[in-house]
């Protein structure tokens, strides 16, 4: 609909277009750049394999969150602001149990995420959208990743080891003081 109301305003003509987008004012330029910019933005995750005959490299991937997240913080956009919530047809249907479980227990607690933990999938999802209403809980890929340096590494102390260098014991207790890595990046 966008796109069809700046084709029919734009001129016909290219020897025209340069003349037209001269002629619009910042506001319609920002809108037209912002369009134009929106046909760019790619944040979903296709994985890069054999079978994708070469469409989007595993570095592609990796960078697209990234790229998605610099233009989130540009914009401002705050998914619970802008009135997302994890319902049965936009995600919670979507995922597997322990995702379920995972959200409801990130937003609600250990006790509410076993409240569930034994229910049917779609039983379990239409409980979980339920515990989950108004908690402002975003899935990972939604949420605005913070690029400011924190208070402790202003400090020059070492944070947190990043996900791909912590082994499994890092993750779950938090600290890198008294793990042995296991060399194997830990799965999230």
């Amino acid at each position: 609909m966008r796109h069809e109301g700046w084709k029919a305003r734009l001129p016909k003509s290219e020897n025209d277009l340069w003349d037209g987008l001269t002629a619009l004012d910042g506001g319609a330029q920002a809108s037209l750049f912002a369009h134009c910019a929106s046909f760019a933005v790619n944040a979903v995750y296709e994985p890069a394999n054999r079978y994708n005959q070469g469409r989007v490299s595993a570095h592609g991937v990796r960078t697209r969150p990234d790229q998605a997240n610099v233009l989130a913080r540009a914009a401002g956009l705050d998914m619970v602001q802008a009135g997302w919530r994890p319902t049965v047809d936009n995600y919670l249907g979507r995922v597997t149990k322990p995702r379920i479980l995972e959200a409801v227990r990130e937003a609600k607690g250990e006790s509410s995420a076993q409240l569930i933990d034994h229910l049917k999938k779609a039983d379990m999802a239409k409980e979980a959208e339920r515990l989950l209403d108004g908690s402002g809980w975003l899935p990972e890929p939604l949420r605005l990743v913070d690029s400011s340096p924190s208070s402790v590494e202003l400090e020059g102390e070492a944070g947190p080891l990043p996900e791909f260098l912590a082994g499994e014991e890092d993750l779950e207790n938090g600290s890198d003081e008294h793990s042995q890595h296991s060399g194997s990046p830990a799965v999230a």
